[in-house]
């Protein structure tokens, strides 16, 4: 069993944060095969948060559904419960990351502002 939703994030948030880690890469990679299709795929494609936001919510989506097909006395059906727990921790920590970098350039941007009116640039 395999959590398909946190490996193809790993890979996403390698892409987006530009990290050359061909241990992660090369081990997410393996976890994927035969399941880099739909969400899952555009998820460890993502270049960009928004992309890993919009690919996360669609891959939580199936989760979800899979989880309501599946049969509560199947053995795997508290593991595919677990790995629910876990995508939702993931886009919760993948907002969090989304919010932060949002407060750095609007920082920047606020340093700008006042470093020119500290020194006015004449036109």
């Amino acid at each position: 069993m395999s959590c398909y939703e946190i490996e193809a994030l790993r890979l996403g948030l390698l892409n987006v944060l530009g990290t050359d880690d061909d241990h992660a890469r090369e081990h997410a990679v393996q976890e994927l095969e035969g399941h880099l299709d739909g969400p899952i795929e555009g998820l460890a494609n993502a270049d960009t948060l928004t992309e890993i936001e919009r690919h996360l919510d669609a891959a939580l989506v199936d989760l979800e559904e899979e989880i309501a097909r599946a049969d509560e006395s199947d053995p795997e059906y508290d593991y595919l419960r677990g790995r629910l727990v876990a995508v939702r921790d993931a886009e919760r920590a993948v907002g969090r990351l989304t919010t932060q970098g949002e407060d750095v350039l609007a920082g920047l941007g606020e340093a700008h502002d006042v470093l020119h009116e500290a020194f006015p640039v004449d036109e």
